[in-house]
């Protein structure tokens, strides 16, 4: 049984380290650029399989990186994605990274009933275990859409076998965000048979601010995303998660047209600029998958 937010409880733990360093957990979210939500009124799902596929190429440009690195990550993949880029999926695999789910058709969970939902999660973690020969264990709702309104949806994971969630963020947000939730692991079960892992936040007045990557990745200076990283991990001790797409180092991806200005300028800021501050991202801290990170760490 779900609990209530109020009743969540934090899940001990305690952060692994390397070279004196706490361990922070990378993770991708595998989707086109197409599929995001800021764009979903110019591109329906009808007429995704008519636009050029530049996730494959993009995604083995982030592996790249990784391998030069040494850097291990979780890829929350899409089903969509998965199946038409089988490839891809097994290099994720063979070079040691986590493959989790990022459900099948990057639809909302708030937007979908229990059943829809079991669907979605169930036939996106057979399908990515089908093709990458690895249990699925975990699972990042598409623009962070679980939160006070849906919390069933932590039983039906937990039902379909998943052992975590990465979907919540303690924010508020034009269309997303629990500011209420714990900003670090809890169990939103009662069993505790479950752990949710919440995007990291920094704590600023009586505020959580986004810490995690993504827009606010390109939109802000490098040194604010690193500062934020830095303050998790020395003020809280724990690790921080960090979030990008590959469609975000790929400036010269199809423009749409018909945006508004607020979506155009999320969606397309600094895209020239990602991939050179991830790669000083990845030197300046340590990082693992986040099953790694998260699930095996020493807990007390």
């Amino acid at each position: 049984m779900t609990a209530q937010a109020s009743e969540f409880r934090l899940k001990p733990f305690e952060a692994q380290r390397r070279d004196g360093r706490v361990v922070n957990a990378m993770s991708v979210d595998v989707e086109d650029y197409f599929q995001v939500q800021a764009l979903a009124s110019q591109f329906p799902r009808d007429i995704w399989d008519a636009q050029p596929l530049r996730v494959e190429a993009n995604t083995n440009r982030i592996l790249d990186l990784f391998a030069e690195q040494s850097v291990k990550a979780t890829f929350f993949t899409l089903a969509w994605v998965a199946k038409r880029c089988p490839q891809l999926v097994r290099r994720i695999v063979d070079e040691g990274h986590e493959l989790a789910s990022h459900g099948t058709e990057h639809r909302r969970a708030d937007e979908q009933t229990p059943e829809q939902f079991r669907a979605d999660v169930g036939g996106s973690k057979k399908l990515l275990e089908d093709l990458g020969g690895v249990p699925v264990r975990g699972y990042r709702a598409p623009t962070f859409s679980i939160g006070e309104n849906n919390l069933w949806a932590f039983d039906v994971l937990a039902d379909e076998g998943y052992a975590y969630s990465s979907s919540v963020y303690p924010v508020k947000r034009d269309f997303y965000g629990m500011p209420q939730a714990p900003r670090f692991a809890f169990f939103p079960r009662q069993d505790q048979g479950f752990t949710e892992i919440p995007m990291t936040t920094v704590r600023v007045g009586e505020r959580n601010l986004p810490g995690g990557g993504g827009g606010f990745f390109r939109l802000l200076p490098l040194g604010l995303t690193s500062a934020g990283i830095s303050r998790v991990n020395g003020a809280d001790q724990l690790p921080s998660i960090f979030y990008f797409h590959p469609w975000e180092i790929d400036p010269d991806q199809p423009r749409a047209s018909g945006l508004s200005f607020k979506s155009r300028f999320r969606h397309y800021i600094n895209l020239d600029k990602t991939e050179s501050r991830l790669r000083r991202l990845v030197r300046d801290f340590a990082w693992d998958r986040m099953d790694s990170v998260f699930l095996s760490g020493t807990t007390h």
